[in-house]
């Protein structure tokens, strides 16, 4: 078996290989991803000024509203993501290595976006320390979903 049908499978069906932790840690992050999204999409400041420390107090009422839609839209993108990868731990495990290879480069390439286009804080946000171990745990589960025993060669039918 070629590394890469660990990301792109011939058939998308349940049969997962990876290490059985995997699968767990992917519901758990599932769990935190969906929490965030509904955060984002329905508390007052979307999370923005609680957990991320936005200065809201800075932009004006205009300006805060159009950072809290904002917000909304972004939790509402996460909101499908953690749907998607619900349907995968349901029906299609096959796909879990991908979705672990997806959220993991999302997550760095945000950081990347950060560096480029830094966004004010005030103030130590706990945001910040939960998206850290948001990547932290993904690329421990990535590295679980591409080992296991299930990825050794199958025997020749005899």
């Amino acid at each position: 078996m070629k590394f890469w049908t660990r990301f792109l499978p011939g058939v998308i069906d349940n049969r997962y290989r990876g290490h059985p932790a995997a699968l767990w840690l992917f519901g758990l992050l599932t769990l935190m991803n969906l929490t965030i999204a509904l955060v984002a999409i329905f508390s007052a400041d979307g999370g923005a000024g609680t957990a991320d420390g936005i200065p809201f107090g800075r932009f004006g009422a205009e300006g805060a509203a159009t950072v809290i839609g904002v917000v909304a839209l972004l939790g509402l993108a996460k909101l499908l993501w953690a749907l998607l990868a619900g349907l995968a731990l349901i029906r299609y495990r096959a796909l879990i290595p991908l979705l672990y290879l997806l959220i993991v480069v999302d997550h760095l390439a945000h950081k990347g976006l950060g560096l480029l286009k830094p966004i004010t804080h005030v103030g130590h946000s706990t945001g910040s320390v939960v998206t850290l171990a948001l990547i932290a745990l993904s690329i421990v589960g990535l590295v679980l979903a591409v080992v296991g025993k299930g990825y050794r060669a199958e025997p020749a039918a005899s």
